[in-house]
């Protein structure tokens, strides 16, 4: 689905060129703020309603809007009126086929087109503190383009994280990117990040590519935006994993050897544009 209302920045010519998986609008309210969270979920249950009840207790809905995009959820999570008493005021379907990139690519169109300045993006799991929210988008405020979560930074705090995902991460994730990138990250698997307007728009980015179907976008963007100079920082966040579970859509070996494939060719620059 091609949104028509676009926002009067983006020039329809390069608005055509975008890729953009289909998706139904299932709920949208209209744009009461500047900024927007965007949650991308696939049958989280439970997991999806604690984050947004703790969402609501923090009154997210009053500094930024509230939009879930759903990757094909049948669990019954999601249910419209119970989404609009803790403040969603957008859910989006993707009805094409594709993995978290797809979703993202869903959400990114339609918060462009709608005219947002800027996007937080954080996990529908509620392994992540939404506390921080409000810090990312104070940092867009204040002309960051480019806003990481990090557990491993001071203030950070790491829970019940696997063992094998905690050395992924901080021996081979992070530091292939940040030798390949030029800029020192810490936690680059994360989810939860926030974007300037100005960042997603970049034709030099092309982020609306069928390219990025699954784990992609975030490997390529913390590869990208420091190679073109954006302002990017890490800010302190606290992620926790349930004990005797991992929530998460990256398992087996399978699904590894995927994430380690998509780094690799981030760095060595084989999802660039130009």
């Amino acid at each position: 689905m091609v949104n028509m209302m676009t926002s009067s920045d983006i020039a329809p010519a390069a608005r055509e060129t975008w890729q953009v998986p289909s998706f139904d609008t299932r709920l949208w309210l209209g744009r009461q703020h500047s900024w927007c969270v965007v949650i991308p979920v696939i049958n989280e249950g439970e997991r999806i309603k604690s984050l947004l009840a703790r969402m609501a207790a923090l009154k997210i809905e009053n500094i930024a809007d509230i939009i879930i995009v759903d990757g094909g959820t049948t669990d019954g999570s999601l249910e419209l009126q119970a989404l609009q008493l803790v403040g969603v005021r957008g859910l989006l379907v993707k009805t094409a086929p594709g993995k978290l990139s797809a979703q993202l690519r869903c959400a990114y169109a339609f918060a462009l087109d709608h005219g947002y300045e800027g996007v937080v993006t954080i996990d529908g799991n509620d392994k992540d503190d939404p506390e921080a929210i409000s810090r990312f988008i104070d940092a867009l405020k204040q002309g960051v383009d480019f806003v990481q979560a990090s557990r491993f930074v001071a203030g950070g705090v790491a829970e019940n994280t696997p063992k094998s995902r905690d050395f992924a991460i901080r021996f081979i994730h992070a530091p292939m990117l940040s030798i390949s990138s030029g800029f020192k990250w810490t936690d680059t698997t994360q989810g939860f990040r926030a974007y300037s307007r100005k960042l997603l728009l970049d034709q030099k980015i092309a982020l609306f590519r069928d390219v990025f179907m699954t784990y992609e976008l975030l490997a390529y963007l913390s590869y990208r935006a420091p190679k073109l100079g954006y302002h990017c920082i890490e800010l302190a966040t606290v992620r926790r994993y349930p004990k005797g579970e991992v929530p998460t859509k990256i398992s087996g070996v399978k699904g590894n050897f995927q994430v380690l494939a998509v780094l690799l060719k981030a760095c060595f620059g084989f999802y660039n544009e130009n």
